[in-house]
């Protein structure tokens, strides 16, 4: 059996995330969830936050709440990788999450699409391996709610480009032909997680939303670092404060 075959509807899972996970009474229903260490410092320099939760994925990961506009909205720092954010995000959900907010970083794969642009992604190329347990193989994953998430920032007034995204667990293993490919096949941009967390929220019926701002740029005779690791903070402040209008409108 191909390995890209490990999609099981028939039988259940053997650990099911409600054997180690108790549902948080009161738990936020809207939860945004960042991968940068500055974001999460300049949200909790900028909100009250109360820690209500925590995982643990080799690290402990607190969950706080916040309100925002007199709105409850959840918050944790994940971790990198479709695997890992994918098993954080199903610990989300078993202890109450519903709507559930992803943005980080991204690298384009085309020079036009320069550093700080917003991205919602329409399609996820498949290229990791958690995805193929909660959904039947394809090159692609859906990401069934980036049309809602470009209709809020439509609302809000954010300037946007919808594109086809390249997830991939071999970050040193972005080669010249594959991203060549992945252009070619309409993906503008690449990165880390979407396509794991888009399947486990399908599987897991909630709705996980993603959008991402470039940073680097494979797109050249060389990579180009641009803002990678060296994003001004106001355009941080920027980004925050989009996702913030953002979970208020989910």
């Amino acid at each position: 059996m191909s390995i890209i075959n490990s999609f099981d509807n028939i039988s259940e899972e053997i650990i099911k995330p409600q054997n180690l996970i108790e549902k948080v009474e009161n738990f936020p229903k809207t939860i945004i969830t960042v991968f940068s260490r500055k974001f999460t410092d300049l949200l909790t320099s900028s909100y009250e936050l109360q820690q209500i939760s925590y995982m643990v994925g080799g690290i402990v990961v607190p969950i706080y709440k916040f309100e925002y506009k007199g709105k409850e909205i959840g918050f944790y720092q994940t971790l990198l990788g479709g695997s890992a954010s994918g098993g954080l995000l199903e610990e989300i959900i078993a202890k109450g999450g519903e709507n559930v907010l992803f943005f980080g970083s991204c690298g384009s794969l085309d020079k036009e699409v320069t550093s700080g642009n917003l991205i919602i992604p329409t399609f996820a190329y498949r290229d990791e391996g958690t995805s193929y347990h909660y959904a039947p193989p394809s090159d692609y994953i859906e990401i069934k709610t980036a049309n809602r998430l470009a209709e809020i920032f439509d609302e809000i007034g954010v300037q946007y480009y919808k594109t086809r995204t390249w997830t991939t667990d071999g970050f040193y293993r972005e080669t010249k032909n594959n991203m060549e490919a992945r252009k070619k096949d309409g993906c503008s941009v690449v990165e880390m997680e979407c396509a794991s967390v888009m399947a486990v929220g399908n599987f897991r019926k909630i709705n996980v939303y993603q959008f991402l701002y470039t940073a680097d740029c494979l797109d050249g005779n060389k990579w180009n670092a641009g803002l990678l690791g060296k994003m001004p903070n106001d355009m941080r402040k920027s980004i925050l404060r989009i996702a913030l209008e953002t979970a208020i409108r989910l």
